[in-house]
C-alpha cells in the first residue's frame, strides 16, 4: 500500500523534501514508517523519540495501524520540546480576547493574528437586541481541538487559541476569539481564516438572533456536511 509522508522543519531540511511517497506491507503501523526514515538519518537518534505523528491530520500512537492512502506527518519538536496543547475551550462568561493573544506569544513568533468575532447591532436592517448561542458541546469540543491541532501540524501556525462563548450575549460581547501565533504573517492570516471558515461551516454551534421586532435561528452552513 502507499502513503504519503509530510516532513516539517528540521526534517523537511535533512530529507530536502516537504512530502515524500512511501510503500509498506498491509497491516504496517507508524512506527514502520518511522523506522525507514531512522534508517535514511542514522545519524538522529534523539530526534526520532522526540517526534509527534499524525495520521489524516490527527494525532496517534506510533501503533496506529495504516490503510492506503494515508497522509503521514512527521512533526519535529516545536520550540525545542513537544508539541503544544492548543487553547481551545467553549466558555459562559466574558471572553478576555486581549489576555488571550498576549498568551500565545513567544520569541519565536514574527506574528499573532486575532479574529474577535463580536455581536453587531443589527442584521439584514433589523435591530439587534441580543444573541443566544448554543452547541453540542462534547462534539463541539472536540472539532474545535481537531481544528486547532490541524492549523498547527499542517497550516504553519506555532500556537492557536480558539474560544467559543455560549449563552446571552449583548452587542459589542465577543462570541469567538481566534489566536494565531507564527513565525511569518503570511501562515497566521493563512491559518486564523482557515480557522474561521472551518468552524463555522462544521463545528455544531448554534445562533438565535433576537431582535426589536421577533427572533429567529440563523441560518447556518451546516447542511453540506
Amino acid at each position: 500500500m502507499r502513503v504519503q509522508v509530510l516532513f516539517f522543519g528540521i526534517l523537511k531540511e535533512m530529507l530536502s523534501s516537504g512530502t515524500q511517497t512511501l510503500e509498506l506491507p498491509q497491516g504496517a503501523t507508524v512506527d514502520v514508517v518511522l523506522e525507514h526514515y531512522r534508517e535514511l538519518l542514522p545519524q538522529q537518534p534523539k530526534l526520532w523519540s522526540a517526534l509527534a505523528i499524525a495520521v489524516n491530520q490527527n494525532y496517534v500512537q506510533r501503533s496506529c495501524l495504516l490503510r492506503e492512502g494515508d497522509e503521514v506527518a512527521l512533526l519535529p519538536p516545536v520550540s525545542g520540546g513537544c508539541p503544544i496543547a492548543p487553547i481551545v475551550a467553549l466558555v459562559r462568561e466574558p471572553i478576555d480576547s486581549a489576555s488571550l493573544a498576549s498568551s500565545i506569544k513567544q520569541g519565536e513568533d514574527g506574528a499573532v493574528v486575532v479574529f474577535d468575532g463580536i455581536v453587531r447591532n443589527n442584521t439584514r436592517g433589523r435591530r439587534t437586541l441580543f444573541l443566544v448561542y448554543e452547541a453540542y458541546e462534547e462534539m463541539a469540543l472536540r472539532q474545535m481541538q481537531a481544528l486547532a491541532e490541524e492549523a498547527i501540524a499542517v497550516h504553519g501556525a506555532r500556537q492557536v487559541a480558539l474560544v467559543h462563548r455560549l449563552g446571552r450575549l449583548e452587542v459589542g460581547e465577543t462570541s469567538v476569539l481566534i489566536a494565531v501565533s507564527s513565525a511569518h504573517r503570511a501562515q497566521a492570516f493563512a491559518a486564523s481564516r482557515w480557522l474561521i471558515d472551518t468552524l463555522k461551516r462544521t463545528v455544531p454551534i448554534w445562533k438565535k438572533e433576537h431582535f426589536e421586532d421577533g427572533e429567529v435561528w440563523a441560518d447556518g452552513e451546516m447542511g453540506g456536511l
